[in-house]
């Protein structure tokens, strides 16, 4: 979930910015926000396939998120601001219902959701950053310290970086920096718990049910002994105004990741293994396993076009690869169409494909002696068309009031996700704007 959820809300790259600072400080200087803005946003998240990590490479990932965020960037003075980010999401998953498939409640089966714990969870964040710009606006710094949690993990992130701006603010540099410091809770697949402990087929489980097919059901499982993770992000970006209507941008980004990378709730079946069942489900063999460390290098450009009045054309282009054995590539087109002073329309395409990881194949594609194994379809060759239509209405003059806020604008946004292996989601997503009279 997280990672479509990433695929489709979140990429590495550098967002252009113009400065609105006049040259010259001497006798008035501009504040870098001039009033209180307060963003709220949500979504409505829908997705489904038929290619679950949880159950091994097959059955249901059915899942449905509601997120919503509030935003609060307050000016302290003329060159400082903070900004509050809250957000909480909500999901319910026949996918990870499967984590505890025998809940009595009808014959366990990968492709049916599970009535369990795990079916749904609550996500939530908190972020605060500070920014502070130069007098002459041609230099900002800035600052960020995170926190999120979740059942099974809870994370802290600090960041900074630094943006140089010249060439009359014709051209920018910058450079950003984040460290997240996680901690698992590792949530085990039902069936395995019991040879974490040592208790094996004495487990009450399996007293319960009975074990068909191979009914010496022996799993090579064993919990991990460190459930920590650590992820160190570095990226470099440059902006350059090329003509009156043509604006370019590069970003290069690093990533470093350190510890628990695998999903311990994720399973994987092996070929030269006997299968064993408990009704219509398929006992896991173990859960994946991944290398302890994995490094990602990103590169990509966006080219800005003005048309007219009427039109733009921003497009975007990126190219990743890691340790792991994935290349991928990214292209995206958005035209946003301006209808009136208040309303803009803007469709974007985005087409995403990817190589498969070393360590992946599908389910019961692995064995025993591989020395790491997954069956996850996120780590697998596949590629990926996103349609998108949203719509802008944007009143300068806040003339709508709600208490003592005036609405600036309001977003909707439309998402259509397909891949090739069977996965569709779809998403609705709406923010609202207001400033604090």
């Amino acid at each position: 979930m997280k990672t479509i959820l990433t695929c489709l809300i979140f990429s590495l790259s550098l967002q252009i910015g113009y400065s609105q600072a006049q040259d010259s400080t001497s006798t008035y200087k501009k504040r870098v926000l001039e009033t209180t803005e307060i963003d709220f946003l949500s979504s409505y998240y829908t997705q489904d396939g038929s290619n679950a990590a949880v159950t091994g490479g097959i059955g249901t990932e059915e899942l449905t998120d509601m997120t919503a965020a509030f935003v609060v960037s307050i000016p302290l003075n003329d060159d400082d601001v903070l900004t509050i980010d809250a957000g909480i999401s909500a999901y319910t998953s026949a996918s990870s219902s499967n984590i505890g498939p025998f809940d009595g409640g009808g014959r366990a089966n990968a492709f049916v959701a599970s009535s369990g714990a795990s079916q749904g969870d609550v996500w939530a964040n908190l972020t605060g950053s500070y920014s502070h710009s130069s007098d002459d606006r041609n230099d900002i710094w800035s600052a960020k310290l995170s926190v999120s949690s979740e059942y099974d993990y809870f994370s802290i992130g600090i960041g900074g970086s630094y943006t140089k701006l010249f060439n009359e603010k014709n051209t920018e540099v910058s450079i950003h920096g984040n460290v997240f410091i996680d901690t698992w809770n590792a949530i085990y697949p039902t069936e395995l718990r019991p040879f974490g402990d040592g208790q094996g087929l004495s487990n009450e489980l399996f007293g319960f049910y009975t074990i068909t097919g191979n009914s010496n059901y022996n799993p090579t499982f064993k919990p991990f002994k460190d459930e920590g993770r650590n992820t160190y992000a570095l990226g470099f970006g440059f902006s350059q105004i090329l003509s009156k209507k043509l604006q370019g941008s590069l970003a290069l980004d690093f990533v470093k990741q350190q510890g628990l990378l695998s999903t311990p709730f994720q399973r994987v079946y092996f070929s030269d293994v006997a299968d064993s069942f408990i009704e219509d489900f398929h006992l896991a063999d173990d859960v994946e396993q991944l290398p302890d460390s994995r490094f990602k290098v990103a590169i990509g450009g966006r080219l800005h076009y003005y048309i007219n009045e009427t039109f733009v054309v921003r497009t975007f282009y990126r190219y990743y690869y890691d340790d792991w054995g994935i290349k991928s590539h990214t292209a995206s087109i958005e035209i946003p169409i301006k209808l009136s002073d208040k309303f803009t329309v803007y469709p974007s395409y985005r087409f995403y494909n990817q190589t498969a990881a070393d360590y992946f194949a599908a389910y019961e594609e692995h064995v025993s002696t591989d020395e790491f194994y997954t069956s996850d379809y996120d780590l697998s060759k596949y590629s990926a068309n996103q349609y998108s239509l949203g719509a802008t209405y944007t009143d300068i003059f806040t003339k709508f009031h709600i208490w003592k806020l005036g609405l600036k604008s309001i977003d909707l946004k439309y998402t259509q996700y397909d891949r090739n292996n069977t996965l569709s989601a779809s998403i609705i997503s709406a923010g609202f704007k207001f400033l604090l009279d």
